[in-house]
């Protein structure tokens, strides 16, 4: 199976690129699944329910979230009809929508898609390791879904390796999000699992984390905030992961980065073209 994640989309300027190149993509690599994060794209804070259905008609089959999941008030409550949006599942009991969702692949495999929050230098939510792996025997690989993807949403690297090394093997894919700058430890590790620490961002890279510079530099130089962050609106460049998988296992047998834009050195996977 042909997966592709797509990582944090930020602003406007993220949302062109993936209109824009995500269908194309579908069609030339032949993609089965295509995930993104969209905690960030509406203005570079939260999602609507107009740009999560955005998401999808441009060819995403899931979208999962983050700390800005509940930016957008409208999301408490579109979130309950949007089965395809995935939430932190380490949220608070009582926390509107899901933290895990059941995809149908276009070639027909079920894929579950887990989005869960890192702890170190985050909310204290509960514990993501516990809930993962609560949620990986109540649903195992192959016997329980076609694949599994998780997208660990945190600030710390070695909190994401380490969730990659808890799961491996059981998982399909496991991305790190949040940090908005793509690492390149994509890998496939010693138990099958393919990893990423951080997808990078989907957005104007001419910018402090994809907001506009002068307010971030203004803050770290004064130590004052002036104005409200705005999310920067210059040429993106869309960052993600493509893992390819074993239909017999579940597990990931190719991986590359992707970065397609004007600012970073274009990365293309190169087994797919």
């Amino acid at each position: 199976m042909r997966i592709l994640f797509i990582g944090d989309v930020v602003g406007r300027s993220g949302r062109t690129i993936v209109s824009e190149r995500l269908p194309g993509l579908v069609r030339d690599w032949k993609l089965d699944l295509v995930l993104l994060n969209g905690e960030n794209a509406a203005g570079g804070f939260g999602i609507t329910e107009a740009i999560f259905n955005e998401f999808l008609d441009a060819g995403a089959d899931a979208v999962t979230l983050g700390n800005h999941a509940w930016d957008q008030r409208e999301a408490l409550v579109f979130i309950e009809r949007a089965p395809r949006l995935v939430r932190p599942i380490n949220f608070p009991k009582g926390a509107p929508g899901r933290g895990a969702a059941m995809v149908e692949a276009r070639n027909g495999a079920q894929v579950l898609v887990i989005n869960a929050m890192a702890r170190i230098f985050m909310d204290p939510l509960d514990d993501p390791f516990a809930i993962i792996d609560r949620e990986l025997t109540a649903c195992a690989l192959k016997s329980g879904a076609d694949a599994i993807v998780i997208d660990f949403h945190g600030e710390a690297t070695s909190e994401k390796q380490a969730m990659g090394h808890f799961v491996d093997g059981r998982a399909s894919l496991v991305v790190g999000t949040h940090t908005h700058a793509p690492t390149a430890d994509h890998q496939i590790l010693p138990g099958g699992t393919g990893f990423i620490s951080d997808l990078g961002m989907t957005g104007d890279y001419n910018s402090v984390i994809g907001m506009v510079k002068d307010e971030p530099l203004s803050r770290f130089l004064r130590k004052i905030p002036s104005e409200r962050f705005e999310a920067a609106g210059g040429p993106a460049t869309l960052c993600g992961v493509a893992v390819e998988t074993d239909d017999r296992t579940g597990l990931t047998v190719k991986i590359a980065g992707v970065r397609l834009g004007v600012r970073l050195e274009e990365s293309v996977p190169k087994f797919w073209t």
